[in-house]
């Protein structure tokens, strides 16, 4: 399966000392039953050297088995501790607008449901492998005993299995289609966090998205979540019947054969009730490695999106070179779809700035304000045109580079906690300073580059975003729509303080506003309607 050519990938010399290990355990336990049946047929034999024997071959069965246990384990975890990494690494390489495309649902249901089902799977693994050893070599002791009653026994377990696989698709597809219908429910979750007061404000909202959309979604998760495990637990109880029917084959239907000796029903019989166990935990665990199969098709779905469009990963990205003459963008366009509007394309656009400029961006809503400030950041490839960076062509083995040179707060801005990649010594000092400039000394501390809260409100949290921008003290800074959500005085301090400071230190400000009472401290006005640029207005 799957799951265990996922291991084998990892790490395959692991493995084969694993199995071999697991041999060893389950050979040693087929033996250990081999001495008592032999004893049970000669008791004399329990007066000689057999009893060491079995001594010897339970102490192998221990370390052997638990060797292979601890082996795989071992594996598993780091296996799953890698596939972790790698896909946080990849969805951090993956273009901003590939994410936007795949959706954060899909790739939080990935990055928390299918890692977790694959981590489940890993776990059992070791088991089955012994498990699966111990099977193994049981039956070969019981080929041993009688070939003709092994091929009887073998028959009716071969048609048991061959109807415990079909019952086993069937789980299959009712878990890859679980798993198809989870990203429809991440999505409704998001819907509930991301849009509660939208949803607490009108009822009639509130009940049509539980009544039509997560009522429904849920409800069929559930319906074929049921039907899995439903399929499932048939199986495995068919699995529990599946001795009993050998045994009563044995007992009650070979003897009208041919001739079997006591002894050898005695050791089928003996021997068969010891793997009634290990079978039974195999056909349990098969529904795990199932869901863990279809995880980790998942992962390899997203994973190959992923990395089709990954971007190149720069070593200067943590000492960025300066700005020192301009940045061009020469027609550049960038296109893309809407649910509303269909097709939107934003340009061809061409423009320039240079270091100390202050630059508003203006235009109505949807106007594409907030995607030429994604290609001016670096974060959209336009899909036409150049970009020059004090004349050196922009491409993808500089791109991340040249993204290091802006600080930016966009509307959706996010929040970390601490500090992360601001290492200097005197950083909470510095960040006390910008606190106190910032009006925020009272509410935030900063302790080891520790943020003492996030707990603001909807303007606090963008001066604490300023903060991190001032300390990250980059070339060029983009704010969108800073402003909208400070009170008239901080607003006023903003952009009569803020902005032209920061110019006045040779930073190049790139600002996205609707404040049209301010547009005239702007050296650039440049305007979009609809995508299109408007010739830019020199104030």
């Amino acid at each position: 399966m799957k799951v265990i050519l996922f291991l084998l990938r990892s790490s395959w010399v692991t493995v084969a000392i694993a199995v071999v290990a697991g041999g060893l355990s389950g050979a040693g336990s087929a033996l250990m039953i081999a001495a008592i049946n032999a004893t049970i047929s000669d008791p004399n034999q329990a007066t000689g050297w057999l009893p060491f024997v079995f001594l010897g071959l339970a102490v192998t069965n221990l370390i052997s088995g638990s060797g292979s246990q601890i082996l795989l384990a071992r594996l598993s975890q780091q296996a799953v501790y890698t596939m972790r990494l790698q896909l946080s690494y990849r969805i951090l390489a993956c273009p901003l607008r590939q994410l936007e495309t795949l959706g954060a649902n899909r790739v939080l249901a990935t990055l928390t449901d299918d890692i977790e089902a694959i981590a489940n799977t890993v776990l059992n693994i070791p088991f089955m492998c012994v498990n699966l050893a111990l099977v193994i070599s049981c039956l070969g002791y019981l080929a041993w005993l009688s070939t003709g009653v092994f091929l009887m026994t073998l028959l009716v377990m071969g048609v048991a299995i061959a109807l415990i696989q079909l019952l086993l698709n069937r789980v299959y597809a009712l878990l890859k289609l679980a798993r198809n219908q989870q990203d429809q429910l991440f999505q409704h979750f998001r819907s509930i966090t991301d849009g509660i007061k939208e949803l607490k404000l009108h009822t009639n909202r509130r009940a049509a998205f539980i009544d039509e959309d997560l009522e429904m979604t849920v409800a069929t998760l559930r319906d074929t979540q049921f039907r899995a495990e439903s399929i499932a637990a048939i199986t495995t109880n068919f699995s529990s019947l599946l001795f009993f029917c050998i045994l009563g084959v044995l007992v009650f239907g070979l003897p009208r054969l041919t001739p079997v000796t006591t002894p050898v029903l005695s050791a089928y019989a003996l021997t068969l009730t010891y793997l009634a166990g290990p079978i039974e935990s195999l056909v349990t665990v098969l529904p795990t490695l199932s869901r863990g199969s279809v995880a980790l098709n998942k992962i390899e779905e997203l994973g190959l999106s992923l990395a089709d469009q990954a971007e190149l990963s720069n070593a200067v990205a943590f000492a960025p070179r300066r700005f020192h003459q301009q940045i061009e963008l020469i027609d550049v366009t960038h296109t893309y779809h809407t649910e509303r509007e269909g097709q939107f394309t934003l340009g061809p656009i061409s423009l320039s700035f240079q270091p100390g400029e202050l630059i508003f961006i203006v235009g109505g809503n949807g106007s594409g304000k907030s995607t030429l400030a994604k290609l001016l950041a670096g974060l959209y490839r336009p899909e036409s045109g150049l970009v020059r960076w004090d004349g050196e062509l922009l491409a993808e083995g500089n791109r991340d580079a040249y993204r290091q040179l802006f600080s930016a707060v966009f509307s959706d801005f996010y929040l970390f906690e601490r500090l992360l990649g601001l290492q200097f010594e005197n950083l909470d000092e510095r960040a006390y300073q910008y606190l106190q400039k910032l009006q925020l000394e009272h509410k935030v501390q900063v302790s080891e580059g520790v943020l003492s809260t996030l707990e603001l409100s909807q303007g606090q949290r963008k001066r604490l975003a300023l903060l991190t921008a001032y300390l990250e003290d980059r070339p060029i800074y983009l704010f969108d729509e800073w402003a909208s959500d400070q009170d008239p005085l901080f607003r006023e301090i903003f952009y009569k303080q803020i902005l032209l400071e920061l110019k006045q230190r040779g930073k190049t400000v790139l600002v996205i506003s609707h404040d049209d009472r301010y547009f005239h401290l702007a050296d650039k006005l440049i305007k979009l309607e609809y995508g299109q640029q408007v010739r830019p207005e020199i104030t």
